[in-house]
């Protein structure tokens, strides 16, 4: 199990060293690191002392002033002649090409909030299964899967609304293994001790784990979390980890 990789394709080259499959949570994609500001999308593009700058305004919660500064700096890229879609399109394929690449067989996958999901099919080989609202067997459990984030004044490439989020978790249903990007809406769960801000949980994912009681709920998301692990009912919630920074997978074993 592995989630947050951004970038890591080393390390995700051996997270399936002697296991008979993979399941990754998402956020393939690394735009920009908060412990190494010259690393990822937006320091490749504007500099390790911009990025660190914007690390700081989002980190104080002074949105506005990150946004100004993102409007002030792709207005220097767009007077160039390079849309900014292109730009990150172009750095997001280079990153999805050497990341779908380090995936074992079998994978099984769904998306993070800073993916986009309309790329993966060019790179997702046979090996990968990509499910989102879906489920699959995996060594005679059953997995359900349900893939990116809910909406933040971040403007993540794939936020969706409460009520769709909601109905993704609704079809997966009754599963042993439920397996999100975001955590259920707990504050424990949701609240990253570096970036001293809670992230967004689902409700709708903590309702379904108190009604369906599936054995284990795993997600990612926040980096450093409060806790890592708790119990809610009969079910054992854990984050599988930040696996940019550890490069460790999380075992599930039985």
């Amino acid at each position: 199990m592995v989630s947050d990789v951004h970038g890591n394709s080393r390390g995700l080259a051996a997270a399936g060293d002697g296991a008979d499959a993979v399941v990754c949570l998402g956020d393939l994609v690394l735009f920009l690191d908060y412990a190494d500001h010259s690393r990822g999308i937006f320091p490749e593009l504007f500099g390790a002392g911009n990025a660190r700058t914007l690390v700081e305004l989002r980190t104080a919660r002074r949105f506005e002033e990150a946004r100004a500064l993102g409007r002030r700096l792709w207005g220097e890229l767009d007077r160039t002649g390079r849309s900014r879609e292109s730009v990150i399109e172009e750095a997001v394929r280079k990153q999805y090409a050497e990341l779908f690449a380090a995936f074992p067989a079998p994978t099984y996958a769904t998306y993070g909030n800073v993916d986009i999901p309309r790329l993966w099919p060019e790179y997702a080989g046979p090996g990968v299964t990509v499910l989102d609202g879906q489920r699959a067997e995996i060594g005679g459990r059953v997995f359900g899967f349900v893939g990116g984030g809910l909406t933040t004044p971040m403007r993540t490439p794939y936020e969706i609304g409460d009520e769709e989020y909601a109905a993704k978790i609704e079809a997966v249903g009754e599963v042993d293994v439920l397996c999100t990007h975001i955590p259920p809406d707990v504050p424990e769960l949701c609240y990253d001790t570096v970036a001293r801000r809670f992230e967004r949980g689902s409700s709708a994912l903590l309702e379904a784990i108190r009604r369906t009681r599936p054995r284990y709920s795993l997600f990612g998301h926040v980096h450093q979390p409060l806790a890592r692990r708790m119990r809610i009912g009969a079910t054992e919630c854990i984050n599988v980890g930040h696996f940019n920074a550890t490069g460790t997978p999380y075992v599930l074993q039985w």
